[in-house]
């Protein structure tokens, strides 16, 4: 009796994994919104020390905005909600944008 010799092709799947669309955090400024009360909003949202807080609290009320963080959309817009309600528990204007990182 002949061997039959049977091949078994196996199915190669390729897996590409798209990495997700990152957005930038940037707070806006403003005439009412305190020095002290940003640097506090950098430091609890954005988990920056002191030192750095207040680089970017200061690049905020010279320039006029600073991105304070590059994260996937979800978090991003996670972060704009937290730092906007806090503002507004505290009584004060701050704006918080997201935009499309590059």
């Amino acid at each position: 009796m002949p061997k039959t010799i049977i091949k078994l092709k196996k199915n190669k799947t390729q897996v590409k994994i798209k990495k997700p669309n990152f957005y930038e955090v940037i707070l806006l400024n403003d005439d009412f919104t305190t020095m002290e009360f940003v640097v506090k909003v950098l430091q609890l949202f954005f988990n920056m020390t002191k030192i750095t807080a207040n680089q970017i609290m200061l690049k905020i009320h010279n320039e006029g905005r600073a991105v304070c963080g590059v994260y996937p959309y979800e978090v991003a817009e996670t972060k704009v909600m937290e730092v906007t309600n806090f503002a507004k528990q505290n009584q004060y204007p701050l704006k918080c944008i997201i935009k499309k990182s590059i």
